[in-house]
């Protein structure tokens, strides 16, 4: 999730406004129980991933987005060829491919919107960085994001590598998306970017690479089984009916895109950042409370 921290000429100010970034490590090991972190315990592991994204230089959040984006495709592939491979009355085998692509962007350190309703809004709670270096992020990420998936899309629309089969399949469930009413979308957005914001929280509550895996595998395969939607998956299904000549692009944006995006950054920001950082109990971590805090102007409207 994090590209990294160098920074150069091309780069903004750091977003806490100094040029000291915490160097610390996360817990390795719960305080009470040794196999299981508390949730300030996992809040400062999630602290320090965020540090280095928030103050990561432009490039690289795009170029980490631009991964994900394209990763996102292989979700997109998937989805769309085991539904074409079989009847599937249940609806549980159409998705098992589904969370492939989130694999390749978790296990990969890619960087994907929803997981940034998380970590760098934990700094923004604490007044550490302010609110314009978040949606800095977000801006950026989005945009890597939505390139990324956009280009996987034309591929996928232009080539053979879907069969007459498959792309009638993928077809249909970007047109389901569409003619699914705004407000459902929104509210079904919401639960998808709880799950994929949950799974960044829990992702640092685990120390080995198994157990994230099956994490991320159940978590996200919940989203398709349970007609959620998720909006670099939506850009994708999106991008396709475009590409081949199938739907206008304001009326996939507006109609599909926009009411997922919106729903997942509600879901992903209050219902689980907003919440688990209201369950702190003890005071900030260091790497934290040693920042300067930020006054109220310069948090809303600084750097």
């Amino acid at each position: 999730m994090s590209p990294g921290s160098d920074r150069g000429d091309d780069t903004d100010s750091p977003a806490t406004g100094r040029d000291d970034l915490p160097g610390g490590r996360g817990p390795a090991y719960g305080d009470v129980v040794p196999d299981r972190f508390s949730t300030d315990e996992i809040f400062h592991r999630v602290v320090l991933t965020a540090f280095h994204e928030i103050s990561a230089r432009r490039r690289a959040l795009y170029l980490s987005g631009l991964s994900a984006g394209l990763a996102i495709t292989v979700t997109f592939f998937g989805y769309a060829t085991v539904r074409a491979a079989a009847p599937d009355p249940t609806g549980l085998v159409s998705p098992l491919l589904y969370p492939l692509g989130f694999l390749y962007i978790i296990m990969g350190r890619y960087q994907l919107y929803t997981e940034n309703t998380l970590t760098p809004v934990t700094l923004a709670l604490t007044r550490v960085c302010s609110v314009p270096a978040v949606v800095r992020v977000w801006v950026l990420v989005l945009a890597g994001n939505v390139s990324g998936a956009a280009v996987g899309a034309f591929v996928l629309a232009n080539t053979g590598v879907f069969d007459a089969t498959t792309a009638a399949s993928a077809t249909e469930i970007g047109q389901a998306g569409i003619e699914t009413p705004w407000w459902d979308l929104l509210f079904k957005a919401v639960f998808a970017g709880w799950l994929v914001a949950g799974v960044v929280w829990l992702e640092h509550a685990v120390r080995d690479s198994f157990a994230r895996v099956f994490l991320v595998y159940i978590v996200i395969y919940t989203i398709p089984v349970t007609g959620l939607y998720h909006v670099v998956v939506s850009v994708c299904d999106v991008a396709y009916l475009v590409f081949l000549g199938q739907e206008r692009l304001l009326v996939g944006l507006w109609e599909f895109v926009i009411p997922v995006l919106l729903g997942n950054t509600l879901g992903g920001v209050f219902l689980v950042t907003v919440l688990n950082f209201g369950q702190l109990s003890r005071s900030l971590p260091e790497e934290i409370s040693r920042q300067q805090t930020l006054s109220m102007r310069t948090w809303l409207f600084g750097r």
